[in-house]
């Protein structure tokens, strides 16, 4: 059965549009306090990002929620990945997170995970929805839930951040830019590299409900770039704004992408020089992930599997191989033996572990993987219909990767969260690459009567 409202992580839209309205927040606040009222109640934990409209979910859900019978706490702006590992520790039924991760602050949208910090199974959220259904109705007035805010919130995952590398982790004398692009994680990254000895100059840490994401973070890195060559930095960190997504930068100002991170973890944690190597054991990425780290891969004899984009798809592969690691070209990456999710704090942390012990700088650790040149051009579409079926484009995709031969490869991708289409190159020359990746976006330009993005 399809999902009306939960897409591939939760409910996201646009403030004030359907369903990303008070009124609905409220009703699904409700619908989610009854569906775990009737497996025997519990507390539920909210965190949410900084951008503004968080404060009227947050009262939303928390209406709807004791309206229920459900006892919350609220932790106010935490990561997304602290909600899973709270969720975990505080024994709660299950976390909510208020955020549209990296999108701008006019967006917002709301996460969940289960009592063991990982995304809901597919039947809860079918029973939330068909919940949704039904007319609210309030508990006797002693079952009303309560709400109380946990203040600890903060220093407890600060230390469990800490804990998921060696006690000999030590970033003395690393001088490290922080972006943390004016969201979840200001308060955050910044204290748990200091505590580990790194000088931080922390960027992005001044969020005003407005300026989540804008121009900084993990998906505007230039302001990233541009510090730590100013600086003279050792190396930058950016995260999104629910800091889920990591991406680094060199001392040359290079940015150093989700792939790259990947492969950095999988040579300290896979390698044959890996100290406690775990058999048995493989990467798991998706169709977007450059070729040059599957290659890299197959050098160091590491498995490799794709799966379609979305850290859902990649978690559950990890789950059926029984495999630790995987992650996306954003940045969005997964270690298993460390977290249960996706978590940018924590995966920045094992690739500082992984420097410390090659004794590598982070260009010349991450120099094992060769990128091949990637372009990828996003176009805007009124409608997916009649995509996949429109000869015009399957001919101009035909073309292109006969012209690229066994050394590339096209992708068409229909966004989850936006109305566009993603057409990625990728090959060995880059001028090449370029050029029929946008060759192909005019074509579904023309085709879908829509503007290149």
């Amino acid at each position: 059965m399809g999902k009306k409202y939960f897409g591939t992580d939760g409910i996201r839209g646009a403030v004030g549009t359907y369903p990303i309205t008070p009124d609905f927040v409220l009703k699904l606040g409700w619908a989610i306090g009854r569906v775990f009222a009737k497996q025997g109640g519990g507390k539920i934990l909210i965190g949410k990002d900084t951008r503004n409209s968080g404060y009227m979910f947050e009262s939303a859900l928390e209406a709807g929620l004791t309206s229920a019978g459900i006892d919350i706490n609220l932790l106010g702006p935490m990561p997304t990945p602290a909600v899973a590992y709270l969720t975990r520790t505080f024994q709660a039924q299950a976390g909510i997170v208020i955020s549209a991760s990296h999108n701008p602050y006019q967006d917002n949208g709301i996460k969940f995970f289960s009592g063991d910090g990982t995304k809901l199974p597919d039947d809860i959220e079918l029973a939330i929805e068909d919940a949704m259904a039904e007319e609210l109705t309030t508990v006797d007035s002693a079952r009303i839930g309560k709400a109380s805010r946990i203040v600890d919130a903060s220093g407890r995952y600060i230390e469990f951040c800490k804990s998921t590398v060696p006690g000999n982790l030590r970033l003395n004398g690393l001088t490290i830019v922080v972006d943390c692009a004016n969201g979840a994680t200001y308060h955050i990254a910044p204290n748990v590299l200091r505590e580990l000895g790194a000088k931080v100059i922390a960027i992005g840490a001044e969020p005003d409900g407005l300026n989540i994401n804008r121009d900084c973070g993990s998906t505007h890195p230039q302001k990233l770039v541009d510090r730590v060559l100013a600086e003279n930095a050792d190396l930058g960190i950016a995260f999104d704004g629910d800091g889920d997504r990591v991406i680094m930068v060199d001392h040359k100002g290079e940015i150093v992408d989700g792939d790259e991170l990947l492969f950095i973890i999988a040579r300290y944690k896979l390698g044959k020089s890996a100290t406690g190597q775990v058999k048995d054991q493989g990467i798991i990425g998706t169709v977007m992930t450059n070729l040059g780290l599957e290659i890299a891969l197959g050098e160091m004899n590491i498995p490799f599997r794709r799966t379609k984009v979305g850290d859902r798809y990649v978690m559950s592969e990890l789950l059926t191989r029984q495999w630790l690691y995987g992650g996306e070209s954003s940045g969005h990456i997964i270690c298993l033996d460390a977290t249960s999710t996706g978590d940018g704090i924590v995966s920045a942390l094992q690739v500082l572990s992984a420097m410390q012990v090659f004794s590598q700088p982070l260009h010349e650790i991450k120099q094992g993987m060769v990128k091949f040149p990637q372009t990828m051009i996003n176009v805007r579409i009124a409608s997916k219909d009649g995509l996949n079926d429109n000869q015009v484009i399957k001919a101009a995709v035909v073309s292109a990767e006969k012209e690229l031969g066994k050394t590339g490869r096209v992708l068409l991708r229909p966004s989850g969260t936006e109305p566009v289409v993603r057409v990625m190159v990728e090959g060995e020359n880059g001028d090449q690459v370029a050029r029929l990746a946008q060759a192909i976006a005019d074509v579904v330009t023309a085709e879908m009567q829509s503007d290149v993005a």
